[in-house]
């Protein structure tokens, strides 16, 4: 069964930096392509960052990009989401996926909230 279970979020100041985890379980995680995905209030949810499963192949989307910096640890089952120069309309539910053979499995979220 796949577990997924993101830590790091919380409060930051604008120009701040934070850092999320998503530790996996369940699954054999060096097989999945793993993403950050986030949904701002009102919004839809939305692709953050993506890793692949082979070679470790990196995109981002363009609101994030220089910014933010998705990798992973096939050893530690977990994937991560470097953010830097934090904005305001980076608050949002920030969540974890796996995908293999387009099935999605999802963490429940954690809070990322920039405010001054």
């Amino acid at each position: 069964q796949v577990q997924l279970v993101e830590s790091g979020g919380g409060l930051a100041q604008p120009g701040g930096s934070l850092r999320l985890s998503c530790a996996a379980s369940g699954f054999t995680f060096s097989s999945y392509r793993m993403a950050w995905y986030r949904q701002a209030p009102g919004k839809e949810r939305e692709l953050v960052a993506a890793i692949s499963s082979v070679n470790g192949v990196t995109n981002h989307a363009d609101s994030v990009k220089g910014r933010f910096t998705i990798s992973r640890d096939n050893g530690k089952k977990t994937v991560y989401l470097q953010m830097n120069s934090l904005k305001p309309e980076d608050t949002a539910v920030y969540y974890c996926n796996a995908r293999r053979f387009s099935v999605d499995s999802w963490g429940k979220g954690t809070l990322v909230t920039v405010s001054s």
